[in-house]
């Protein structure tokens, strides 16, 4: 008969995960051993969170729920920015965090925590795990993990419970539900219909869900028929092919947009979730429609109606059935970058921000695979890097949380093994994980690893320079890139032109090893690149 923790693991690789990522506690040694004797590969982190957003990054490509690990105590806090980074960037994860048995934890002080309530409000479900319901905690979970708005799930997972044996279910749900998708009907389209047919600049906004929906073939199909442009946001980058003459590129909630999108006379959202939008009132006066598998409940976006389904079925039958548009859509979508660009192109000395973009996403092949961290130069990766099929650039957006770039990029590394991968740094969120540099190497996961180094917290010193407050607390400076590289057995250089940035990254395609590169940038642009694209 299986234990606990035997079933636990043949359910993940039953889901289609093949690993879990952590960072172990002497509770943890029995899981890691049913791992490994079931051919399943543990990937020892330095550090929860990084763990996290690991698991939650391969989560979010493939649609299976990642795993990941801690000890109790101060493990189970540390990784709970990664697992809301999950929550808030909608990725499929299961944490699984090592707790006292019942009677040590009513009884004793020490690293006692109420796991359960600390990870309930960035969860969509936790449980503490038993032998005698574990086969059905774990089947909820992955259901609950991967349905609707995807997530995360946490166990508690009691030390005493471990290796008990598990009871059996007479019948056994499957791990995921056996959903048949209803096609939509022309009739009960009528209204979404008439409203596609009346717009003469209609506009599509496209988010997350359209990727939930694995729908963006279906996207494209629905844009060429009304020759509408398309912006989606940063989550949904790659949903259009961000070379097709209708794509407008990423929607930032900047002012640079707006006049864009108040051209339409109808403004179609498809799978837009309000956890990707800025925080600020919707400044739209055209009417709204939405399309998407789940109803918004926050009541952001004033659409109606909503139309609600999978968007895979529904998006076909609104292309075939609709009667095109009056194709404003190629001129506006071009017209739109030229302006975006402009705005991007802010003079200074030496390596721009903006350079190492263009340079990046010219030597780089056009598969590869990027990632992006929170800081100043996040919102020129978002526009200047293009992405050209869906989950192909990933950045933690919800959360907003610096670190992110390079645990990220070991979980795409993950799900497309033959495919390069590049993470877009700044120096302070690379300095959150640095340590993973070292799990690349001893993983085998190469990686690319670009770090603009402007010796500051640029985003932090923008705020004060805007706000006329003198730049203070944000330095860092002296980082000798190819020494830190060197110390984690990966290769590294440090670059401040564009030639010199071409031939590294020629370099580090042609190793097939991690390779960081320290790019010495001039920051200065900064504050008129942010008053041009969006408000602070």
């Amino acid at each position: 008969m299986a234990s606990t923790v035997e079933v636990l693991v043949d359910a993940f690789n039953e889901a289609g995960t093949p690993f879990i990522v952590g960072h172990p506690g002497g509770e943890s040694v029995e899981m890691m051993e049913a791992a490994r004797k079931a051919g399943m590969r543990f990937i020892f982190i330095k550090q929860e969170t990084a763990g996290a957003m690991l698991a939650s990054t391969w989560g979010e490509i493939t649609g299976s729920p990642g795993v990941c690990l801690s000890t109790r105590g101060p493990g189970a806090s540390n990784m709970i920015n990664g697992v809301t980074h999950a929550f808030l960037d909608r990725c499929p994860l299961i944490a699984i965090t090592d707790s006292y048995p019942a009677h040590t934890y009513e009884t004793g002080l020490r690293q006692r925590l109420n796991q359960l309530a600390l990870y309930a409000p960035v969860t969509k479900w936790n449980t503490t795990i038993g032998a005698k319901t574990v086969r059905q905690q774990v089947r909820r979970a992955i259901r609950v993990a991967t349905s609707g708005t995807p997530g995360p799930v946490q166990f508690d997972l009691p030390a005493d419970q471990t290796t008990c044996e598990a009871e059996t279910l007479l019948a056994e749900p499957p791990l995921r539900a056996d959903i048949v998708p209803l096609a939509p009907d022309r009739n009960g389209l009528k209204r979404p219909l008439e409203m596609l047919d009346a717009a003469r600049k209609p506009i599509l906004l496209v988010g997350i869900g359209a990727l939930w929906c694995r729908a963006a073939a279906e996207v494209l199909a629905l844009a060429e028929k009304l020759g509408a442009p398309v912006l989606t946001t940063t989550k949904a980058k790659g949903a259009i092919a961000e070379d097709h003459p209708l794509s407008a590129g990423a929607l930032i909630g900047g002012v640079i947009e707006r006049d864009l999108v108040s051209r339409a006379d109808l403004i179609v959202t498809v799978g837009l979730d309000a956890v990707e939008l800025q925080p600020k009132p919707w400044p739209y006066t055209a009417p709204v429609m939405s399309l998407a598998s789940t109803p918004g409940l926050d009541a952001l976006v004033p659409a109606a109606p909503e139309v609600i389904g999978d968007l895979k079925p529904l998006l076909a039958g609104l292309a075939e059935w609709a009667k095109g548009g009056a194709g404003w859509g190629e001129e506006a979508a071009r017209d739109y970058r030229a302006r975006l660009n402009a705005a991007l192109d802010v003079p200074a000395n030496g390596l721009t921000p903006q350079g190492v973009l263009e340079v990046s996403r010219a030597v780089l092949p056009r598969e590869t695979v990027a990632t992006c961290d929170a800081g100043a130069s996040r919102m020129l990766v978002v526009q200047k890097w293009g992405a050209f099929g869906p989950r192909e650039f990933l950045a933690c957006n919800g959360l907003g949380s610096m670190g992110f770039a390079v645990p990220g990029a070991l979980g795409a590394r993950l799900a497309y093994p033959d495919r390069p991968v590049v993470a877009f740094t700044g120096d302070g969120g690379l300095l959150m994980a640095l340590a993973e540099l070292q799990t690349a190497a001893r993983e085998n996961l190469p990686i690319i690893v670009v770090v603009f180094d402007d010796e500051e917290i640029g985003l932090i010193r923008v705020k004060q320079e805007i706000k006329q407050i003198r730049p203070y607390g944000v330095g860092i400076g002296g980082m000798d890139w190819e020494k830190l590289a060197q110390g984690f057995g990966v290769d590294g250089v440090t670059v401040d032109t564009e030639t010199a940035l071409g031939d590294a990254l020629i370099a580090a395609l042609a190793s097939g090893r991690t390779t960081l590169i320290g790019a010495r940038i001039d920051g200065s642009g900064y504050v008129a690149q942010f008053n041009a694209l969006r408000e602070l």
